[in-house]
């Protein structure tokens, strides 16, 4: 729990939410007024001693909230001040952070496409390419549609032939479909440029399921969702587009060695 002076009548159950009182604190105190810039992510990230993720979805709640206002390029400024009496129960819900919902889906997916490698079939396969294929054409023909992006990591926990893992894989979807954090966080990103290269990676991960190589499909799904995640971070900043941002400060899972 990071400390500050200020009074937390509701316990946050995320680092975000943690991070974002903080900051709606010092809006309170009057250590920043309305118009006002906030200071870049990363000074934030510094005076807190947390990750920049933790700081961008921290920036994403208090949007939420109206309480900032998001400009490309330019920075974070001040909105609204809240009062002391708004209740903070209305203010916390139980919805992931973007970036975390990311890490999750790169621990469960990961071992989904090893497990999937073992026990794949023609079939399989068959669905895979028609997935990507759809993938693809919506890209070529410039949608925001993402109906091939999902279809083939369905096509992946199918191909398990374990109900439970697909289960799981249609929740985080959902998940992710109806979460106010993760609509805001697209909501800064334009175009659809960017998902060539996720198409490139899916093409690499269907490579290996042929194979029926588990080590070289955990790596390559491993190494897809890492770089979404890289991609997603670098689109959404708003203090440097240029910055080459990292998302978190270390990996749980390390790629598994091909050459062992």
């Amino acid at each position: 729990m990071i400390k500050h002076n200020s009074m937390i009548l509701f316990e946050p159950k995320r680092p975000y939410q943690e991070i974002g009182l903080v900051l709606r604190q010092q809006l309170i105190d009057g250590l920043y007024q309305v118009g006002e810039r906030l200071p870049p992510e990363r000074d934030i990230a510094e005076q807190l001693d947390v990750s920049r993720t933790v700081v961008r979805e921290a920036i994403i709640m208090l949007e939420l909230e109206n309480l900032v206002e998001v400009k490309k390029g330019s920075g974070v400024y001040v909105l609204n001040i809240p009062t002391t009496s708004d209740s903070q129960e209305n203010i916390i819900n139980d919805d992931a952070g973007p970036f975390e919902m990311l890490q999750a889906r790169q621990l469960l997916e990961s071992n989904i496409a090893e497990f999937a490698a073992t026990q794949v079939t023609p079939g399989d396969i068959v669905r895979m390419r028609a997935a990507l294929e759809l993938e693809r054409k919506e890209f070529e023909n410039g949608t925001a549609g993402q109906e091939g992006d999902e279809k083939f990591h369905l096509c992946i926990a199918e191909a398990t032939q374990n109900s439970v893992l697909v289960e799981m894989l249609k929740y985080s979807w959902l998940r992710r479909q109806h979460s106010p954090m993760w609509n805001k966080l697209h909501s800064h990103i334009r175009g659809v440029g960017y998902r060539a290269d996720w198409i490139d990676d899916h093409a690499k991960i269907l490579s290996a399921l042929k194979r029926k190589d588990p080590i070289a499909a955990k790596n390559a799904m491993w190494q897809h969702l890492e770089n979404v995640k890289q991609r997603l971070f670098e689109l959404s900043n708003v203090d440097d587009p240029d910055f080459d941002g990292y998302l978190f400060s270390s990996n749980p899972v390390f790629l598994v060695d091909q050459d062992k």
